[in-house]
Parts: C-alpha cells; sequence; structure tokens
C-alpha cells in the first residue's frame, strides 16, 4: 500500500528508528481469550463485574471474546503475516492459579508455553504483562487490592509463571496501570470489581506498589537476566486557561494521575506535595509510606500514552478531593472522546527521561478508536486510525532524536477485542474481528504498519 497524502512515506519514517527496535502489537487475555471456564481456569473479577447487570455496555462479558484461547495458532501467523517483532501479551492469572494461590493449575501454564514457543518459532519476541486486571475472584473476596495478603499472592504467582517462561521471555511487565484499576476499580466503580472510595483506592495502589516490589525481586530471584518493567498510562496535560487556579489544578492532577504511580516506581515515593494534600483529607490514614522505600530499579518503563487532557479547577469533590477535573477536549477527538495530539507523546517521552531518567521505555499501548465500516469488498478502510498511528509513530521518532531512550512501539491494540465495560463496540484493532463468526480481517492501519516494520533497519 502506498502512502496517503496525510500518511508519511513509510520508508522515510521506518528509517528514523534504530536497529533493533521492538516492533510489535498488544493485547490483554481477558479481552481477547475467551474460555473463560476451560481447562481449569477460574473466575476473575471481570468475570463476575461483566456477568453483573448494568456494569457493562449491553450486558456484555469476555466469556467469548477472540477465542483467542483456541484460535491462537492462527493468530500468531497472522501476526507473522504483519511482521511483528514483538507480541506484548497479558497471563491470565486465574488460569494459571485458580484460586489466587497454591499450585499451579498444569494446562495454563502449557498454553502460555506454547504460546512463548510459537512466538519464538516464528520470530516474534514475547514481551509478557503478569496482570492485566484479572484479579483471581477468591482473592477479591478476601479483600482484593484493598488487603495486603494481595502483595505475597501476586510475589508467589509472578514466581510460578517466571519458573516456566523465564528463559524465554524478552521483557517482563508487573502491572499494567495501577492507576486505573486502582482508581477505576476501587475508586469510582467503573471497573472490576465496582468498589468506590477515594480512601481504598489509595490503598490499592498502595498495595500495588508493594505488589510490584515483590514480584519483581520474585522474578529476578527465578530469572536473574529477566529485563523488567512496570505499565503506567500518562496523558499529556494541558491548563485549561491562563489562571493561577487552572495551573494549580493541573499539578494536583498530574500529582494523583501520573506523580503518585511514576514516583514510587522510581524510588522516589509518594509526591510530597500530594502526601501533605491527601493527608489533609485524611485519606492516607493507616498506610506505611515508608514501605515504599528502596524498590527493585527498573530495567525500562512501558508507557501507554493515548491522549491530551486540559485540567480546570473544580470544587474539591467528596469522591477524592483533588478539586481538579478535565475539560472537554478542544481539538480532534477519537470515538470515545479522546483528544488526538500525537506531540504530546513526544512531550511525554521527553519528561519521562528527562525528570525520572528512565533506562529504557517501550511505548506498549497506543492507539484509536474509530467507527469501523466494513466495505462490500469486506475490506476495512480506517483511514482516521492510520492518520492517528503514523502521527504518534512520528512523534516517537522525533523523541528518539531528542535523545529519548525509546526500544520498542506497540500498537494497541492488534484486533478489535472486548474493551473492558465498553464491550464489544469499542474498536481498537489493527485488525478487525468479527465476532459473530471469529472472522479476522486486516484493517488499512495494519496494512500500513506491516509496510512500515518491513521497511525498518
Amino acid at each position: 500500500m502506498g502512502a496517503s497524502a496525510s500518511a508519511p512515506a513509510v520508508a522515510g519514517l521506518a528509517g528514523r528508528f534504530p536497529a533493533g527496535f521492538a516492533w510489535g502489537a498488544a493485547t490483554a487475555a481477558y479481552q481477547v481469550e475467551g474460555a473463560h471456564d476451560v481447562d481449569g481456569r477460574g473466575p476473575s473479577i471481570w468475570d463476575t463485574f461483566s456477568h453483573t447487570p448494568a456494569r457493562t455496555l449491553n450486558g456484555e462479558t469476555g466469556d467469548a471474546a477472540c477465542d483467542h484461547y483456541r484460535r491462537w495458532e492462527t493468530d500468531l501467523d497472522l501476526m507473522s503475516a504483519l511482521g511483528l517483532g514483538a507480541y506484548r501479551f497479558s497471563v491470565a492469572w486465574p488460569r494459571v492459579q485458580p484460586g489466587g494461590s497454591g499450585a499451579a493449575n498444569p494446562a495454563g501454564l502449557d498454553f502460555y508455553d506454547r504460546l512463548v514457543d510459537g512466538l519464538l518459532d516464528r520470530g516474534i519476541e514475547p514481551w509478557l504483562t503478569l496482570y492485566h486486571w484479572d484479579l483471581p475472584q477468591p482473592i477479591e473476596d478476601r479483600g482484593g487490592w484493598l488487603g495486603p495478603e494481595v502483595v505475597d499472592r501476586f510475589a508467589d504467582y509472578a514466581a510460578i509463571v517466571g519458573r516456566r517462561l523465564g528463559d524465554r521471555v524478552a521483557g517482563w511487565i508487573t502491572l499494567n496501570e495501577a492507576r486505573t484499576f486502582s482508581l477505576m476499580g476501587y475508586g469510582t466503580g467503573r471497573h472490576a470489581p465496582g468498589r468506590q472510595g477515594w480512601r481504598g483506592a489509595l490503598r490499592v495502589a498502595h498495595h500495588a506498589h508493594l505488589a510490584h516490589a515483590a514480584a519483581s525481586r520474585a522474578l529476578r530471584a527465578e530469572v536473574p537476566n529477566a529485563r523488567i518493567g512496570i505499565a503506567h498510562d500518562v496523558a499529556h496535560l494541558e491548563p485549561g486557561s491562563a489562571s493561577e487556579e487552572d495551573a494549580a489544578a493541573l499539578v494536583r492532577y498530574d500529582g494523583a494521575m501520573h506523580r503518585w504511580f511514576l514516583d514510587p516506581s522510581f524510588g522516589r515515593g509518594y509526591p510530597a506535595d500530594l502526601v501533605e494534600w491527601y493527608g489533609g483529607l485524611g485519606m492516607l490514614d493507616g498506610l506505611d509510606l515508608g514501605a515504599l522505600a528502596d524498590p527493585p530499579p527498573l530495567d525500562f518503563l512501558a508507557l501507554n500514552y493515548y491522549r491530551r487532557e486540559h485540567i480546570v479547577a473544580s470544587p474539591p469533590e467528596p469522591t477524592w478531593g483533588i478539586g481538579a477535573r478535565v475539560a472537554v477536549a478542544p481539538g480532534d477527538q477519537t470515538a470515545n472522546g479522546w483528544e488526538i495530539h500525537p506531540d504530546g507523546l513526544r512531550a511525554t517521552l521527553g519528561r519521562i527521561a528527562r525528570e525520572y531518567g528512565a533506562p529504557a521505555i517501550a511505548i506498549t499501548e497506543n492507539g484509536a478508536t474509530f467507527p469501523d465500516t466494513v466495505g462490500a469488498d469486506g475490506a476495512v478502510e480506517d483511514s482516521e486510525r492510520l492518520r492517528y498511528l503514523a502521527a504518534h509513530i512520528v512523534a516517537a521518532a522525533d523523541a528518539i532524536e531528542d535523545g529519548v531512550p525509546l526500544v520498542g512501539y506497540f500498537a494497541w491494540s492488534l484486533m478489535d477485542n472486548f474493551e473492558w465495560a465498553l464491550g464489544y463496540g469499542t474498536r481498537f484493532g489493527i485488525v478487525h474481528v468479527d465476532f459473530a463468526t471469529q472472522r479476522r480481517t486486516v484493517k488499512t492501519s495494519g496494512r500500513w504498519y506491516r509496510d512500515l516494520i518491513a521497511g525498518a533497519p
């Protein structure tokens, strides 16, 4: 496919990336695997949440998803045809440890064993995420991420997976977006397990930091040469106006949404300004903030970037009390209302490299949802998604030239899937999935991405 007027020529763009750069795509277990009750897999909080009335759009669940558990070989062939050099996937904790503790489920480990070997047979690097939000329901029944038990349970699970797959995995990501599963799962209740309360959400975030550290140590004991990171979602923030109030609100919002998660990952503990703010509201009572001292160093930061957000001051809400909110996006938006701002990716990469000294950064999620249409010929011409991906990849190349140690880019997502509470109507894939037939069709964006990878050094 030739480059359109709105997308850069693939040859020139590909040449801006270094040899050995990881070109990939990403998925998550609950979003693609299906087979929710097959081969000893236990229930997760997302099974419970999605089967609870009014929790997800149209009551849709991940029971079937993309049926990847059964179709993994053809999906790997599809990845190979796209020329992917790397694949980011997650292991379903309840497939490996159905009860969240104890002995491993052999059938679950066997599946990921086959998957990893299948990737390597096709020349694709496995990048493995240990936790992409599917906590085993038995742990949730005992308090979930609100209780300290989860820290040791997660470390035990990490050791099991490391023992089985550690000799073949290129990159290990402990947790995906602790901000999202703590603040949305236990704060606003929009995600599983659907609990509410900001004090509880901060407790969850605290246990997530401790779990990352414990799992990193457990992995390192099993796989001494493992490359270990953590995935954080970071938006590019700008104040909604030139007022001092909005500028101050942006600092608080950035603290709550970004620095509260980034700072501890880089050994800085919690940001002092937010400790003072939350402490004044009584939200940190009972937390041992000193327990975050001296975490294991990161080998890389996994960055999930999607959008720019404009922040304005607002009256402190009783739910979280930060006195800031996101204003309506003024620029071009994706179908779910996220503002498209590729330069924000360059700025965010530069910020993380400059402020945190990350030894390496991988963009582990970047993508957009738009209303795809299947043409009469069966093709899916998704020019808006193509332009989104191309512009952000240009921004990534600019960041490398700025000196950012960027080592990989993973499009979100490989294929349309179960998009959490939004169900199946929100499509991010570079591959279209007809969920009634499970037919896969590479979209225009997927063909462009294939050509880009083919031209890479």
